[in-house]
């Protein structure tokens, strides 16, 4: 991401509806985890990669110990000085860690910035302890693909059989649960994205020109947090949706 984004992306994290819920939902999926004594232990050790200004690290840190990577150095510096988080400085691709150091890896719209994505699923499974788990999040079919993609330097957005496929490469353990979401909203989303894309709209803000930074009117933010949460209490009853804006995906390595 461009630099002034860090700045937008801290506020963006903590007040924005689409970050709001998507913690919502990352935190209701690693509760039934628990629940299902899938992952077990008083004191989780957590691998949290992409952390960005640390708000997920944050979040995480109530299931237990989380230790924060993030590759780009500007952003270390930042969310550092701005949480006081301790950050390491590494890539997805080249973890500093052992084998089979922490039983939960997390990776949040993270492996869509990377241009080998299979490499960075192999290094989330390796640091994995035997029956810990993964759990990513990653944007949707190429078909919504926008100027909000080219500010966030993604190189792809992902179908559901597409990432399953990845993660069941090595053979090295089992896929938990799959499911698209950001479903309701995924007819206006597509629409819009369509239309700026054939417009070729420019970004006239003084911001990054992120999708995110479209809508700062806080009537308009709660209302469609509501919406998107109603979504979220769906998801946290198992029930899977057939097309969204986001995927959820979660892998325990059993072997």
């Amino acid at each position: 991401m461009d630099l002034e984004y860090y700045k937008e992306y801290y506020y963006l994290e903590r007040s924005h509806w689409w970050f709001l819920v998507r913690e919502k939902i990352i935190l209701s999926h690693i509760e039934l985890l628990i629940r299902q004594k899938k992952l077990i232990g008083n004191k989780i050790s957590i691998l949290n990669i992409g952390c960005g200004t640390g708000r997920s690290s944050e979040y995480l840190s109530m299931f237990g110990e989380v230790t924060s990577v993030e590759y780009d150095k500007f952003c270390c510096e930042f969310t550092e000085k701005k949480t006081g988080l301790n950050i390491i400085n590494g890539s997805i691709t080249e973890l500093p860690f052992e084998n089979n150091t922490f039983d939960l890896v997390c990776a949040f719209d993270v492996i869509e910035h990377v241009e080998n994505d299979a490499l960075a699923v192999s290094e989330m499974k390796r640091v994995c302890k035997f029956n810990g788990i993964n759990i990513v999040t990653v944007p949707a079919f190429m078909s919504l693909w926008s100027n909000h993609d080219v500010i966030n330097h993604h190189y792809r957005r992902y179908k559901l059989n597409e990432i399953k496929k990845i993660y069941k490469q090595q053979n090295q353990g089992e896929i938990l649960f799959n499911s698209y979401f950001n479903f309701f909203l995924f007819v206006p989303i597509f629409l819009a994205r369509k239309l700026s894309n054939i417009l070729k709209l420019e970004n006239k803000q003084k911001n990054s020109g992120s999708d995110f930074n479209k809508i700062n009117n806080s009537f308009i933010n709660k209302i469609l947090y509501a919406f998107f949460y109603t979504e979220s209490l769906f998801l946290k009853a198992g029930i899977n949706y057939p097309f969204g804006v986001s995927i959820l995906l979660s892998w325990r390595k059993n072997n």
